[in-house]
C-alpha cells in the first residue's frame, strides 16, 4: 500500500529518502556490558511532593529515580519510609522466601513435575515492599511474576504448588497456566496470560469502589513491555478521567521475553513519563531499593485513599534470569548483564540496610535462608501427595463442564453425559479421578 500507483511521476525526488528506526539492545551475547551511561543519581535527592499535589508539580520525578539505600547502606532522604526494624525483617523474610520458592519451583520444573515456571529473581522488591506498602484488603491485579505479593499477604504455599503442579489439590482445577494463581480471599484477582488485561480491569474495579463509596483501592503490576499494549493506554486514560483510586504499577525489568525495553519505547523517554501526557502522578523508583519501593507505593496508596488521583510507578529494575523455564537469555543478550547491574541485588541491600542498622547479622540470614528453604521443601513434599505432571492425579474429568455456567446448557449436560459414558467404557473398572 505504501507503493507509488504505477505511471506516477516520483514527487519531490530531490528530497532526502526517509529511514526507518529499529531499537536494538546496547549488548548481546559475548560483549562486554557497561552500564556506566545511566543515570541513577543519588539517594535521598528526589524530593517527597504531597501525596495530593496536582501531577504536573512532579514532573522531574518521572524522570529521576527514587532511591532510599545509599552506597553505605543506610536510609537517605526524604522518601525514607522510616520502618520499624521487625517490619524490615518481615519484608527481607518474604523476599527470601520468594527467592527460596523460585528455586525449588524451577528445579521441579526441570524435573519434569510441572510443564512451566516463571521466577522472579532480582525482582522481589517490586512486590513484597509493594504488597506491604497495601492494605491487605486492597485489591491486586498481578501480571505472571508478582508471587510475592501472595507471598507477602500469607498465602499458603501448598496452594501455589498444588496449582503449578495442576493436580488434584489445585483449586483452579488445573486450569490456568503453572503460576496464574487466583484467590479471592487475599484479594488476588486472577492472573490472565494475555498481557496488559489486568490494567483496565484494575481500573474498572476501582471506579467499582468509588461508586459503591467503599474505602478499598486497586493496584495493578505490568511488564515494561507490556505498556505497548492498547489496554494499557485506554487504562491510563479511564483511571484519569474518572480519577480511580487505582495504581499503575509498571515493572521495568530491560527485557520483554526476548525484546528489550527499547520495543516499548525506552530508547525516547522512562516509562513513568507516559503519566504526564495523561495528567497522571508518575514515579520514576529503584525497583531493586526495598525501601524506595515501599514507599512510593506507600505514597500512591496514601493519594489514591484520599481522592487525589491514580499514579503510575515505574520500577526500574533487571530480569536477572530466563523470561521463563522455556526462555534462555544467552541467545539474546550478555552474560555480563546481571553482574554489572548497578542497582545491586534487593535481597542482599535490605539485609546489609538491617546489618548497617544493627537488627541483623550473617548468622541470623544463613538461618533465615535455611528456613525458607525448608519450609518450601515441607510444602513440596506436601503438595507431590496430591500428584505432579504426568501421574494421573488430577480433577476428575467431569469437572471440565463445571464452573463456567450458573446453570450448565442443555448441550453441554448431554456433551458431559457422553463423556463420562465413553470414559466408563473404555475404563469398565473405574479410575478414582474419573
Amino acid at each position: 500500500m505504501a507503493d507509488r500507483p504505477d505511471g506516477e511521476r516520483k514527487a519531490g525526488s530531490n528530497k532526502p529518502a526517509l529511514a526507518l528506526h529499529v531499537p536494538e539492545p546496547k549488548y548481546r551475547p559475548g560483549d562486554t556490558v557497561d552500564f556506566s551511561d545511566l543515570d541513577i543519581g543519588e539517594p535521598g535527592k528526589q524530593p517527597r511532593p504531597d501525596e495530593a499535589c496536582d501531577p504536573s508539580e512532579m514532573g522531574e520525578l518521572a524522570y529521576g529515580l527514587v532511591r532510599v539505600l545509599g552506597d553505605d547502606d543506610k536510609a537517605h532522604g526524604p522518601w525514607d519510609p522510616k520502618l520499624d526494624p521487625e517490619t524490615l525483617r518481615t519484608m527481607l523474610h518474604n523476599m527470601a522466601l520468594v527467592r527460596a520458592f523460585d528455586e525449588r519451583m524451577f528445579r521441579g520444573q526441570r524435573q519434569g513435575k510441572t510443564s512451566f515456571y516463571m521466577k522472579c529473581t532480582g525482582e522481589e522488591a517490586t512486590s513484597v515492599a509493594a504488597a506491604m506498602a497495601l492494605a491487605s484488603d486492597d485489591m491486586v491485579f498481578p501480571s505472571y511474576r508478582q508471587q510475592g505479593i501472595l507471598i507477602a499477604r500469607g498465602y499458603p504455599l501448598i496452594e501455589m504448588i498444588n496449582q503449578i503442579y495442576s493436580n488434584k489439590g489445585d483449586k483452579l482445577k488445573g486450569r490456568q497456566l503453572p503460576i496464574m494463581y487466583s484467590s479471592r480471599e487475599h484479594s488476588f484477582f486472577s492472573i490472565s496470560g494475555n498481557l496488559a488485561t489486568q490494567t483496565p480491569q484494575a481500573v474498572g474495579w476501582a471506579m467499582a469502589s468509588a461508586i459503591k463509596g467503599d474505602s478499598r483501592i486497586a493496584a495493578t503490576w505490568v511488564g515494561e513491555g507490556s505498556t505497548a499494549e492498547g489496554d494499557f493506554h485506554s487504562a491510563c486514560t479511564f483511571a484519569t478521567v474518572y480519577n480511580a483510586p487505582v495504581i499503575l504499577n509498571v515493572i521495568n525489568n530491560q527485557w520483554a521475553i526476548s525484546s528489550f525495553s527499547g520495543f516499548a519505547g525506552a530508547e525516547r523517554t522512562t516509562f513513568a513519563a507516559r503519566a504526564l501526557g495523561y495528567g497522571l502522578a508518575g514515579l520514576r523508583v529503584d525497583g531493586n531499593d526495598a525501601l524506595a519501593c515501599f514507599a512510593a507505593q506507600q505514597w500512591a496508596a496514601n493519594r489514591a485513599r484520599a481522592n487525589a488521583g491514580p499514579t503510575l510507578i515505574e520500577y526500574f529494575t533487571y530480569r536477572a534470569e530466563g523470561h521463563s523455564t522455556s526462555d534462555d537469555p544467552t541467545g539474546y543478550r550478555s552474560a555480563q548483564e546481571r553482574t554489572e547491574w548497578p542497582l545491586g541485588d534487593p535481597v542482599m541491600r535490605l539485609k546489609r540496610h538491617l546489618i548497617a542498622i544493627g537488627e541483623w547479622d550473617e548468622e541470623r540470614q544463613e538461618k533465615m535462608d535455611l528456613e525458607a528453604a525448608e519450609r518450601v521443601k515441607a510444602a513440596t513434599k506436601e503438595a507431590e501427595k496430591n500428584g505432579i505432571l504426568g501421574h494421573g492425579l488430577h480433577h476428575p474429568f467431569r469437572t471440565m463442564f463445571e464452573d463456567v455456567f450458573e446453570e450448565l446448557p442443555w448441550h453441554l449436560r448431554e456433551q458431559s453425559k457422553q463423556a463420562i459414558r465413553e470414559r466408563e467404557i473404555k475404563f469398565p473398572e473405574g479410575r478414582p479421578n474419573a
